[in-house]
């Protein structure tokens, strides 16, 4: 009887351990895995905004991948890297502050984190501003990732 005792709280320990492995990563962490965002995660880095993506949110991030980064030419790139203050207001303009899945999105403006609004668009796919959004609904634990094909641009 001991014995089974402690077989079943040893197997509960470890089914519990099991699930918080498998639990739903942030925003960041999840962005980080994916592997196509490593110029975001850089930027975000250097925006000191790591702390705020993995907060409680919830957010939806429109996440441009390294692809659409690489089409800003280099030495524009690296200055807005090396301009916090405007590296901030580019990275938050991405950012929505409540978690919207892609069965959720209208046409409209939203206003995002930094204080502008994009236009989101769903007449031929969805399309916030002129990025394309080419893939949706990379749920993370304090919010959703919705990939864009090119960097928004507060104006």
């Amino acid at each position: 009887m001991k014995r089974t005792l402690v077989s079943i709280l040893v197997g509960s320990i470890f089914a519990i351990s099991s699930l918080t492995a498998f639990a739903a990563k942030d925003i960041v962490d999840t962005a980080v895995a994916a592997g196509n965002f490593k110029t975001l995660v850089v930027a975000l880095k250097a925006a000191d905004l790591v702390n705020t993506l993995k907060g409680k949110g919830p957010y939806t991030v429109f996440a441009p991948t390294d692809e659409a980064f690489a089409k800003i030419p280099k030495a524009d790139l690296d200055a807005l890297l090396a301009n916090k203050e405007k590296l901030s207001a580019v990275l938050t303009y991405h950012v929505v502050p409540s978690k919207v899945m892609a069965k959720d999105v209208k046409t409209g403006d939203v206003a995002t984190v930094n204080g502008k609004t994009i236009k989101i668009s769903t007449a031929n796919g969805v399309v916030v501003n002129m990025s394309k959004v080419t893939a949706t609904d990379i749920d993370a634990s304090n919010g959703v990732i919705h990939v864009i094909d090119s960097v928004l641009m507060p104006k």
